[in-house]
């Protein structure tokens, strides 16, 4: 199979995207293109295909990336077993500051901490708002202030419970939140 070498000036779409452009430059892996919007994008060979000038598209790749998407909801696919649907991995959050930010120069300790304390909160009502069952907060050991923190957090919300994560995956340094879909915890 031969590769279709573009030029520049060749009016090209994007597969699998509604964009549509000429190329304005040859990159060492790929090419450049004004897209029709006035942006400038670089997209590898594979990513491209070449538009006929005479011809133009009159159905865009596109709009063929969405009809095949829509045929294949008309296909019906085997149902999961009640069993599988409920062995579902928690969303995993973790907290260690050199994972939140790139550098903590001129971070005080309580910056630090409220950073974390933040994102917490807001993965929290992240998988509320998207019901995801459980979310594992990965804090680490240290002194436990983290820790006092994320239960005060956690027991602000009557529609979720927490606990130590499983101790042979995350160690002691996690913490397991339990979210109940109904909105209300069952006794």
């Amino acid at each position: 199979m031969s590769k279709l070498k573009l030029h520049i000036g060749d009016t090209v779409e994007v597969l699998d995207d509604a964009i549509k452009g000429k190329v304005i430059k040859l990159l060492g892996n790929g090419y450049l293109v004004a897209t029709e919007d006035g942006f400038e994008m670089e997209f590898y060979e594979n990513e491209l295909v070449k538009v006929s000038k005479e011809t133009d598209l009159e159905v865009t790749n596109f709009e063929v990336a969405q009809a095949v998407k829509e045929k294949q909801k008309g296909i019906k696919t085997k149902r999961k077993s009640p069993k599988m649907e409920k062995v579902v991995p928690a969303m995993e959050v973790d907290l260690h500051i050199h994972k939140l930010t790139e550098s903590t120069r001129g971070m005080t300790n309580f910056d630090m901490l409220n950073l974390q304390v933040d994102t917490a909160k807001h993965k929290l009502e992240f998988a509320i708002k998207n019901r995801i069952q459980k979310v594992v907060f990965i804090h680490g050991v240290g002194e436990g202030v983290l820790k006092t923190e994320l239960e005060y957090l956690f027991g602000r919300y009557s529609n979720a419970t927490y606990y130590d994560a499983d101790y042979r995956t995350y160690g002691l340094g996690a913490t397991e939140v339990y979210i109940y879909q109904n909105g209300v915890q069952d006794s």
